[in-house]
């Protein structure tokens, strides 16, 4: 068993990786159920992380899946950060990709610009014919 030197607050931890940008996100993240490790709901900011713990961790976007691999001494830039975990999370299904129809634009895409415009146009004046 891991002695107390490689534990740490999961609070701390997560701060310490970079994965919440400071120490009260931290402990919400984790109040409020945003955090597994072994898959076991984690319930307090105290609980204590060791090297091979694996955390679920529920963020506003995505889910990332880490493995502790080191506690933190101090928070550190991020390529120093990176090093206390192993990044297990799988790789997002792509986009799907819309057909190259003009005019046809992707939801959410914003306005059509004066070249959609004129594309549209150009459709509509065929369908007239």
């Amino acid at each position: 068993m891991a002695d107390s030197a490689e534990r740490q607050r999961l609070d701390k931890w997560l701060w310490f990786a970079r994965v919440v940008k400071t120490r009260t996100l931290a402990a919400r993240l984790v109040t409020e159920g945003g955090v597994r490790i072994n898959q076991a709901k984690a319930d307090a900011a105290s609980k204590a992380v060791k090297p091979g713990d694996v955390l679920t961790i529920a963020l506003e976007r995505d889910v990332r899946v880490l493995k502790v691999l080191a506690p933190g001494a101090s928070r550190r830039p991020y390529e120093q950060a990176r090093l206390l975990y192993e990044d297990l999370t799988p790789p997002r299904a792509p986009k799907e990709i819309m057909p190259a129809i003009p005019g046809l634009r992707a939801p959410g895409s914003g306005r059509p610009t004066g070249r959609d415009r004129r594309e549209m146009d150009r459709l509509m004046s065929r369908d007239e014919d």
